[in-house]
């Protein structure tokens, strides 16, 4: 057994060589081809080969029969090129009867490792081969029975390797996505069974609900991700043969609606069963949002609209008995499976012009009175209105109705909007958005801190919709933020007194994210410039002060420094002010003070132990790092006038920079993925624009930054490698361009520059730097998979050009380094690069 076993290790690494240096997602199993080499196609061919492994299949000991079926998966996978039509044909027979085999002898597959084996490589056969060519293989008929009734087992035991089913579906979702293409003679049968696969996904799970509550087992429904991938799956299994599914579908929902309303008006009502009879509405409405929303993907009829009509109702009438009972009670599950639906009907039914022709509202306009879209949103805010004032509690009901409110927000035609905001319930939010109205606006000790994440959101759907007709009305944003500007005003009364800090520190991490959700939507010169007006200079100073007082807290600082980020974005070009205004040097002034103030207090915290020195320092610095990058290439602010004028606002936050800078080590720079997407590109801000600073740095901090350089060119993200190389670019450009003046030594350039020269002293004094640095990007080109190489090439030549002597003794020891028959070649693409180059003309030869 042990040799069997090494022995099948050895061949299923064979089969699993990445034979063309694909370098794929290994971790993706659907999109599989074996490029087996031509050479062992003979063997392929002996229909002995796949014998064999069946035969070891069916003869070894489990833990052994499971290698040779994961072998199989790999045989079945053999790319298509390598058999000629009538081979490929006889090939996928033996393969076929191979199926046949096992499932007629179903012992083996009582093992979960054979089981998981054994659904792959039925979703493999799929994947390489086309229904027209499985149809017509002699033995289908059979075959495909006999896989129907494997997979309505495996459903019916929804306990058993949940993670094998995905390879079931997945063989049935492409088996039916594939019949508009077959153009055999041959049936391919899955009429017959693909309902039959519906119906045992959709009663297995209503049957496993009393189960899981009797039994308090793990709910299925509380792994969303399994779930809607499965549920996707399904969606295209169930609209084969449509009529039989929803008839099913509009029998269970009935059923069980009506054993909920029985239970929920009995005198004794036992709480056990309502819960039961909940979780399974809960699946039901998933099934239904699940299949309206598998329209967009399959051709659909009039007849299919009209039964999606007779789901949907149901829905909509289970919506009004569910709120009825409010605010006594309320299940979770039934509530997410309420969104999920509304957004799929969201996607398929509203806002196109396919639901003024679609049979879909004519019998929910007959038994609901919804005719239109129009009625539909209004459902539909009516609903996010309800769960907002009494779903507080839930978290998880909260985020998906704000995300739901989000979508409806962002995602439509304008003529839709335009609807929305006329829709009473959303004249209501926009008057009425305070914690009296929606409890988890509060502050109060009831609600987890994770909560307040949400109002974020809340405030930038709401935002979108008060900007579509807001127009220049000053007095409208102003009654919008009347609830912002009484928690303002008591704040700053709060902070002028002696008071309590922490329902201070509450009010103001939720009125930051707030503000943050209304900044992010405000996309206009003149909405921005209104809520500008608003928060300058009064509420301003309260958020420095918090920034000053609470700086080891980060759960109250990182959402006034993501606010103060928020407001640098130069987004749609709102920052944009007019000639008269001095706004942006106004607001680059408030971040540079919030900068430097937290850079200060957050260095006199000392060392911090590894698990805290990101959520205690680091994140705060990216925030602050992206903050800056923002102000200085928004095109905002003109920063030559700081200098002019002795206003040292510019200066203390670029100090601040490097102060921060120096206290992180060049680990953390790259380890820590947000650290390092904010400081490197404000990097490349200040290379590109900033280079007298640069050039005025210490020694020790310039080495320290040229270090980050080196080490960032050879970074996995291509966001921070990029930059490197741009900045590195930028840096020898402006080195090459001050030697180039100190060169003609005419009149005019005889003063050449201090900052000039002091780089270029500091570089005569370090010169391995730059040399480190062209000999990463050198190997980089030649011997990496390079990403981006187009920013790789721009500091090239620069580098080369400056360090000519140190270029000629790289190239040869690059030649040597390689195998003899190489050289000659490698010596050629020398040559090839350097071709037809002009020394001493950077910009006209770079691209070259």
């Amino acid at each position: 057994q042990n040799l069997a076993m090494h022995l099948l290790k050895l061949v299923l690494n064979c089969l699993n060589f990445d034979f063309i240096v694909n370098s794929a997602d290994e971790s993706a199993d659907d999109l599989c081809t074996v490029q087996i080499p031509t050479n062992w196609r003979t063997i392929f061919l002996e229909p002995e080969t796949l014998d064999l492994f069946f035969d070891l299949y069916h003869s070894l000991p489990p833990m052994l029969s499971q290698l040779a079926l994961s072998c199989l998966v790999q045989f079945a996978s053999t790319r298509r090129s390598l058999f000629s039509n009538p081979e490929r044909a006889k090939y996928l027979g033996n393969l076929i009867k191979g199926v046949k085999q096992i499932l007629e002898n179903p012992q083996g597959l009582s093992d979960p490792g054979n089981y998981h084996e054994f659904c792959r490589f039925l979703a493999r056969l799929k994947t390489n081969y086309q229904l027209g060519e499985l149809v017509v293989v002699k033995d289908y008929p059979e075959v495909i029975q006999l896989i129907a009734n494997f997979t309505i087992t495996s459903l019916q035991h929804w306990e058993f390797a949940p993670n094998s089913v995905h390879y079931l579906l997945t063989l049935w979702q492409r088996m039916v996505a594939s019949v508009p293409f077959v153009k055999t003679a041959e049936p391919h049968l899955l009429d017959t069974y693909a309902p039959e696969i519906t119906k045992a996904y959709i009663t297995s799970r209503l049957e496993c609900v009393p189960v899981v509550i009797r039994d308090g087992l793990e709910d299925p429904l509380d792994d969303t991700a399994t779930v809607f991938q499965q549920l996707e799956q399904l969606c295209t299994v169930s609209r084969c043969e449509y009529e039989k599914t929803c008839t099913l579908l509009v029998q269970l929902f009935d059923q069980n609606a009506q054993n909920y309303q029985k239970l929920l008006h009995s005198s004794s009502r036992n709480p056990l069963e309502i819960t039961v009879q909940e979780g399974r509405l809960a699946w039901l409405v998933y099934f239904v949002g699940t299949f309206v929303g598998g329209r967009l993907t399959y051709t659909s009829t009039d007849e299919h609209d009209a039964m999606d009509g007779e789901l949907s109702c149901r829905v909509f009438q289970l919506i009004s008995l569910m709120d009825a009972q409010l605010p006594q009670s309320s299940n979770e599950k039934v509530e997410l499976a309420i969104l999920w639906f509304l957004d799929q009907f969201r996607k398929t039914y509203v806002g196109d012009q396919l639901q003024h022709t679609s049979k879909v509202y004519a019998r929910m306009s007959e038994v609901l009175g919804i005719t239109d879209d129009n009625c539909v949103l209004e459902t539909f805010m009516t609903k996010i209105v309800t769960n907002l004032k009494y779903r507080g509690r839930c978290e998880a009901v909260i985020s998906r109705t704000l995300q739901f409110l989000n979508d409806l927000s962002v995602g439509y035609p304008f003529y839709l909007l335009k609807k929305l905001v006329k829709i009473e319930a959303v004249k209501f939010m926009l008057q009425n958005h305070t914690s009296k109205h929606f409890p988890f606006l509060g502050v109060s000790d009831n609600y987890s801190l994770s909560d307040l994440r949400c109002r974020t959101v809340f405030y930038t759907a709401l935002t979108r919709l008060l900007m579509v007709d807001l127009g220049e009305d000053e007095d409208e944003f102003e009654n919008f933020m009347l609830p912002l500007t009484v928690s303002f005003e008591s704040l700053t009364r709060i902070f002028n007194g002696s008071f309590e800090q922490e329902e201070a520190k509450r009010m103001l991490m939720g009125l930051a994210r707030d503000l943050r959700g209304i900044a992010f939507a405000l996309n206009t010169k003149t909405s921005y410039t209104m809520l500008f007006h608003w928060i300058y200079p009064a509420y301003i100073s309260v958020l420095q002060r918090a920034v000053e007082l609470w700086y080891r807290e980060p759960a109250c600082t990182t959402p006034i420094l993501k606010l103060m980020a928020e407001f640098m974005q130069n987004r749609s070009q709102r920052l944009n002010f007019d000639v008269s205004s001095p706004n942006g040097i106004l607001l680059f002034r408030e971040a540079s003070k919030m900068i430097c103030t937290y850079g200060n207090q957050i260095l006199s915290l000392g060392t911090l132990s590894k698990d805290q020195v990101y959520p205690l320092k680091l994140k705060g610095i990216s925030i602050c790092y992206s903050a800056l990058k923002s102000a200085l290439c928004g095109n905002y602010v003109s920063f030559g006038v700081f200098k002019l004028y002795g206003d040292n606002h510019f200066d203390n936050v670029l100090q601040a920079f490097v102060k921060m800078l120096l206290s992180v080590s060049h680990s953390d720079l790259l380890q820590y993925r947000k650290l390092s997407q904010s400081y490197y590109p404000l990097l490349e801000c200040l290379t590109q624009d900033h280079m007298s600073f640069i050039t005025s740095l210490e020694p020790h901090v310039l080495i320290y930054i040229l270090t980050s350089i080196s080490e960032g060119l050879t970074a996995v993200d291509t966001i921070v490698s990029s930059s490197c190389c741009a900045s590195l670019d930028y840096i020898v450009t402006y080195l090459f361009r001050h030697l180039a003046k100190e060169g003609k030594k005419t009149l005019r350039c005889r003063e050449i520059s201090q900052d000039g020269q002091r780089l270029l002293h500091f570089m005569q004094q370090n010169p391995e730097v730059l040399q480190q640095m062209m000999s990463i990007l050198m190997n980089t080109i030649i011997f990496e998979d390079c990403r981006n190489q187009w920013s790789v090439s721009r500091p090239l030549l620069g580098l080369i050009l400056l360090n000519e002597k140190y270029f000629s003794e790289l190239r040869a020891t690059l030649i040597t380094s390689q195998p003899d028959n190489k050289r000659e070649v490698l010596d050629q693409c020398f040559r090839n690069l350097m071709e037809g180059v002009e020394q001493n003309l950077l910009v006209k030869n770079r691209d070259r």
